[in-house]
């Protein structure tokens, strides 16, 4: 990929309303014949997409002399309808709406953890192994539903899917709390995982939809703080839960918070993705044509080729996530470092009951609220960051002569890369009897603090390199950040049986030190370079 292509990626909302416009509610006998309109580079479009979903700038061969064809875009550059040009207050309104989606499905996915040997002993389960995977099962979902949710997103629309998907998480997990038996609770919490997915890659591209390159670090700041800030402060109530009620309030309590939170997205979510919002106006344009007084035989949107069928469309949207992970090697190398990331906040998720509870002898309520040393380095480093990453990357921007580029989003990596393994250290050793309570909880919250600065970064990477498809790019990260978020918590219980929290702690400390420490150097100097041999990138 060259550095035009980068340039023109970052800047895809000004190309898509550069050229005339055509306006929707224009009678189509005023519209002129030869109207066309160029394709703008809204990401990384696969090569061989670009024939068949796309009109091409330069007026291919393919478009040639199909002057009976009306292509809608939108209407100028300030065109109120593009989420670019929306208000702040309505863009934020929409931030909101689908970070409450992306916080109460985390908050499922760890909430029954301090209840875990509760239910176990309940349904007469006695593998730690078993034990853990009732809780991380949930997680296992995250890994496959953004494999397809996030592709029928760019089909369908963001909204659409999104509720769609949070219904079916609400009823399964509704469901968790009636099982009867191990069995079943394994089966409802991964099915209630795949619909609870959903916002973890299309909250992403909603993201990009509505914000500008340089205007988006705020709105990651807020959308990806909520997918740690859910799983830490879900045990902590999940806790409290267990021990003045039936863990089966867990599923119940949740659920009627979704429901909530599903109304306000009825309400205020509205729908962001462009090829969808341009196909409403098609359809309409569609509605009022008399076929027999127009000059035109078919209308399409700026995005449509003259041989765009659905089924084309949904084959390759939902195989694209997996193409990004085979080929795209930034994606790959992106996703084993925030996989390593995400599969320990896990583990740490899924220890923190047995710290305080086995070598402090708290209780179960009392031992949840530890959780808040990890919401607080969650939070304190999330806020510190969002003020920082829009002016840093105007910073290089400028000083690269107004040309912005991905690599601008990792500075915020460097001091996360170094907090995470001096957390690991402090909450390792420091966990016994002798020593007070207060010292874990400040390793806790470093290592929190180190998951989030790393998190942020590289979802704002992801997004700003595959803008129109950072859905299925997003999906394509999360893959192996949730199967590593489902395998860590299952031999957590072994390794810190056999080795202790000292010893195991300082080997995750160890990994995250050769992996963590180098990759903001090694993304920042060879970053653009990779990208560049991407096999299917225009």
């Amino acid at each position: 990929m060259t550095d035009d292509q980068t340039h023109i990626r970052e800047d895809s909302e000004k190309h898509m309303s550069a050229a005339p416009t055509l306006r929707a509610e224009t009678p189509v006998s005023e519209l002129p014949k030869d109207a066309k309109r160029p394709v703008p580079e809204g990401g990384a479009i696969f090569a061989d997409e670009t024939a068949s979903e796309h009109t091409h700038a330069d007026g291919s061969e393919q478009e040639k002399g199909n002057v009976d064809v009306l292509v809608v875009d939108w209407d100028g550059p300030d065109d109120p309808a593009n989420p670019k040009n929306w208000t702040f207050k309505r863009k934020w309104v929409v931030t909101a709406i689908v970070s409450c989606f992306t916080f109460i499905s985390p908050v499922s996915s760890s909430m029954m953890a301090p209840a875990s040997e509760t239910i176990a002993a309940q349904f007469h389960v006695t593998s730690p192994v078993i034990t853990a995977m009732m809780t991380s099962m949930f997680v296992l979902g995250y890994a496959f539903g953004p494999l397809f949710l996030g592709p029928l997103s760019e089909i369908y629309g963001r909204s659409r899917v999104l509720q769609l998907s949070n219904l079916w998480y609400a009823a399964w997990n509704l469901g968790c709390g009636f099982a009867q038996d191990k069995n079943q609770l394994i089966v409802f919490r991964l099915m209630a995982g795949l619909g609870g997915s959903a916002p973890l890659s299309i909250g992403g591209g909603v993201i990009g939809d509505c914000w500008r390159t340089e205007e988006r670090g705020k709105a990651i700041a807020l959308y990806s703080l909520a997918p740690l800030l859910g799983p830490s402060l879900g045990p902590l109530i999940g806790a409290w839960i267990t021990q003045r009620t039936t863990w089966r309030w867990i599923f119940w309590s949740t659920t009627l918070f979704d429901v909530l939170v599903q109304v306000l997205g009825l309400v205020f979510l509205q729908e962001t993705y462009a090829p969808t919002i341009l196909e409403r106006k098609a359809n309409q344009i569609r509605k009022n044509m008399d076929l027999e007084k127009s000059q035109y035989r078919d209308v399409r949107t700026v995005f449509d080729g003259e041989h765009r069928k659905w089924q084309n469309i949904l084959r390759k949207s939902l195989i694209r996530p997996l193409r990004f992970f085979i080929y795209e090697p930034i994606i790959q190398l992106l996703g084993l470092y925030m996989a390593f990331v995400y599969g320990l906040m896990y583990l740490y998720l899924n220890t923190i009951p047995s710290v305080y509870g086995g070598v402090y002898h708290q209780s179960t309520g009392i031992a949840g609220l530890h959780y808040l040393a990890f919401g607080i380095g969650l939070t304190g480093a999330s806020q510190i960051n969002a003020r920082f990453m829009d002016k840093i990357y105007i910073y290089f921007r400028n000083k690269n002569g107004g040309k912005g580029r991905p690599e601008y989003r990792l500075p915020g990596m460097v001091p996360g890369s170094i907090l995470l393994p001096i957390g690991l250290l402090i909450s390792g050793w420091t966990a016994r009897a002798s020593i007070h309570w207060i010292a874990p909880d400040i390793g806790m919250a470093l290592v929190a603090a180190g998951m989030i600065l790393s998190f942020q970064c590289i979802q704002n990477y992801v997004i700003d390199a595959f803008t129109l498809h950072a859905a299925s790019a997003l999906a394509a990260v999360a893959f192996l950040r949730s199967v590593c978020g489902f395998g860590f918590p299952l031999f957590a219980p072994s390794m810190y049986k056999a080795l202790g929290f000292g010893k195991g702690d300082t080997i995750l400390a160890v990994v995250g030190v050769v992996f963590g420490c180098p990759a903001p150097f090694f993304f920042w100097k060879y970053g653009e370079r990779i990208r560049q041999a991407s096999r299917y990138a225009s």
